[in-house]
């Protein structure tokens, strides 16, 4: 059984019919000038997968018209399972061999060409004359169409927007993968509570007899995401001087008295939904540094948090956890330093891990739908870095927090 005939028969996949046209960029394509938008994708393009509902391990693609006209193209292998798990219906469902691509490659001597060939007969059906692509368009395709006498114009995503205010059923996917990660956070924390520094003073964490890595903490992490059908993508586990890089990874050793950043963003399997929270932890003493340094990023983390209402900017809220870690006496990214909180306060999640709106000095209002992460974090090369994270959503009257694992920092 593959991957795909699993998602079919899992509950949680979305039934045909149950997704109406996702948006409506008639206005879009006007301000290109463009009669159509087209998508070419595979398994892991997030905009075609929300356009359509399909997913299939080689490329295919989706075609909508400034009139709201929409066409899947796919091989004949994949056509009876469009029909059922796509959200396109049935007779806007097309193959390649609808349009003699086999005939048309074997004349060419040129798959891809074919392939331009089939795109451009199926446009010249709708009459559609200039055709707007997304700016990773396959570049061979384009200059193909091109070629073909097709118009084609360059525009960001127009489901870029739809996808930043997430439906209830969306948050109900998400807060699914937030549960998962939060089952994985615990698991860790667990395992790097219950080890001690060994007795040597070389101050590496001893579990269950073993030296404890940062290689096992993730084993057990994407164990746990595994069970609750989620896949782990570079988890990060950053011990000490590698947590002083917001990026930094530890797959080596865990020492005693350093802080431990540990960052889970998890893929639900089914849904393709991600979740996103970050947790530090200590074993061992602490210094007062160190200290301060947590409880500064733990109040400016809850002063986002309460600031993030609809109505509000993210510039309102990335601000608002500047001026915390400020008046607390350290250096932020607003500044321009290249030390102390030296990133953007979050962003959105979804589909993709990052995505709209970004939680920065943007103009972008919050409206109820958006699902923000709020993760500041202090960096400091030679004592190391704190970072706290959760992922919230935008309310009618202000947010909430799909986090319930309690921030504690010396366990």
């Amino acid at each position: 059984m593959t991957l795909l005939d699993n998602i079919s028969k899992h509950e949680e996949i979305d039934k045909k019919g149950t997704k109406p046209n996702p948006t409506d960029i008639s206005e879009l394509l006007k301000a290109v000038g463009a009669d159509a938008y087209l998508m070419h994708g595979a398994m892991h393009d997030s905009d075609i997968y929300y356009a359509t509902r399909f997913l299939a391990s080689d490329p295919f693609s989706y075609l909508l018209t400034a009139t709201g006209d929409e066409t899947l193209l796919i091989s004949d292998m994949e056509k009876g399972r469009a029909e059922v798990e796509s959200r396109i219906p049935n007779d806007k469902i097309k193959t390649t061999s609808d349009y003699k691509y086999r005939e048309i490659a074997k004349e060419k001597k040129n798959a891809d060409l074919a392939y331009a060939i089939v795109l451009k007969e199926m446009m010249t059906e709708k009459n559609i004359k200039t055709v707007a692509v997304s700016y990773d368009f396959p570049a061979y395709f384009y200059s193909a169409l091109q070629d073909e006498g097709i118009n084609i114009v360059l525009m960001k995503s127009p489901f870029e927007k739809a996808r930043s205010a997430k439906t209830q059923e969306e948050i109900e996917k998400i807060a699914q993968s937030q549960k998962a990660a939060e089952a994985a956070m615990t698991a860790a924390i667990e395992m790097i509570r219950a080890a001690l520094p060994d007795d040597t003073g070389s101050g590496k964490l001893i579990y269950d007899g073993q030296v404890l890595t940062g290689k096992t903490v993730l084993q057990e992490i994407a164990a746990v995401l595994m069970k609750n059908d989620c896949a782990d993508d570079e988890t990060i586990v950053s011990c000490g001087p590698d947590s002083a890089d917001p990026h930094g990874k530890t797959y080596g050793a865990l020492y005693a008295n350093h802080p431990i950043v540990i960052d889970i963003f998890p893929q639900h399997k089914y849904s393709r939904y991600f979740g996103d929270m970050t947790r530090t932890v200590i074993r061992g003493e602490v210094s007062e540094e160190l200290i301060r340094m947590y409880d500064a990023v733990k109040n400016a983390q809850e002063i986002g948090v309460e600031t993030a209402k609809p109505g509000a900017t993210c510039a309102n809220v990335h601000n608002a956890v500047c001026d915390a870690l400020e008046a607390a006496g350290y250096d932020t990214y607003r500044s321009g330093s290249k030390v102390g909180f030296i990133h953007t306060t979050g962003h959105g999640v979804g589909l993709d891990i990052h995505e709209m709106p970004s939680v920065s000095e943007n103009a972008h209002v919050l409206v109820p739908g958006n699902v923000i992460t709020i993760e500041p974090g202090l960096y400091y090369p030679g004592v190391g870095g704190i970072r706290i994270e959760d992922t919230v959503v935008i309310t009618e009257d202000g947010c909430r927090n799909l986090n319930t694992l309690p921030k504690i920092f010396e366990i």
